[in-house]
C-alpha cells in the first residue's frame, strides 16, 4: 500500500478533488456539498493498491475507512484449499466506502479486502475524524444514516436472495411454481 500524502497539508487542488468524488458517491447525497467539502478538508491521506494488494485482512484491528477514488476492490474470504485463490464475495467500485463498519464499531472486518486492480483511495482516520462529532453533528448524523441505510439496503438483498434460494429448493430444483 503506497500512502500518497500521509502527513502533508492537502493542497486546495486534492481537497477539490476529493470533495467532488465524495459528492459523486453515493454518500454525497446524504450530505450535501457542503459535508462533502468538510469531509474533503478531513481526510487523512490517498492510498494506491497495486493488482491483488490488500486494503484490509480479516481480523485485524482497523481505525481508518476509505472512499474508492478510482479502481475496484473485492471484499474476499481467504480460503484454506490450498490453491492460495480468494473467493470474491462482493466487487466494490468507485464511490463505495471500505471499513466503515469497522470503524465505527471497533470490530475487526469479517472479510478482507483486496484490490482487483490498480486502485487509489481516500482515507479517513480516527484522528482527524473524531473532531467532527463535536464540530458538525448534523453532519455526522447524516453520514451514520447513510452507512445505515447501506446496511439496510444490503440485509433486504440478502433476505430476498435467501428467499429465491428456498423457493428453489422447495421446488426441488424445479424454479418457482
Amino acid at each position: 500500500m503506497t500512502d500518497t500524502t500521509q502527513g502533508e497539508p492537502a493542497s486546495s487542488e486534492a481537497v477539490a478533488r476529493r470533495c467532488f468524488l465524495i459528492q459523486q458517491a453515493p454518500i454525497g447525497s446524504y450530505i450535501g456539498a457542503e459535508g462533502a467539502r468538510i469531509l474533503a478538508e478531513h481526510a487523512s491521506s490517498e492510498v494506491c493498491l497495486k493488482v491483488n494488494e490488500y486494503l484490509l485482512r480479516k481480523g485485524e484491528p482497523n481505525t481508518s475507512f476509505f472512499l474508492i477514488a478510482s479502481g475496484k476492490l473485492a471484499r474476499v474470504r481467504e480460503n484454506g484449499r490450498g490453491d492460495g485463490k480468494p473467493q470474491i464475495v462482493h466487487v466494490l467500485q468507485e464511490g463505495d466506502l471500505v471499513g466503515e463498519l469497522s470503524f465505527i464499531d471497533g470490530t475487526p472486518p469479517t472479510l478482507s479486502v483486496m484490490a482487483l486492480g490498480e486502485s487509489t483511495l481516500v482515507q479517513f482516520d480516527s484522528e482527524d475524524f473524531q473532531p467532527l462529532i463535536s464540530e458538525h453533528p448534523q453532519l455526522m448524523f447524516d453520514f451514520m444514516r447513510a452507512v445505515v441505510k447501506r446496511v439496510h439496503h444490503t440485509l433486504t438483498d440478502i433476505a430476498t436472495q435467501q428467499t429465491a434460494l428456498a423457493d428453489y429448493i422447495s421446488s426441488g430444483g424445479k424454479g418457482r411454481q
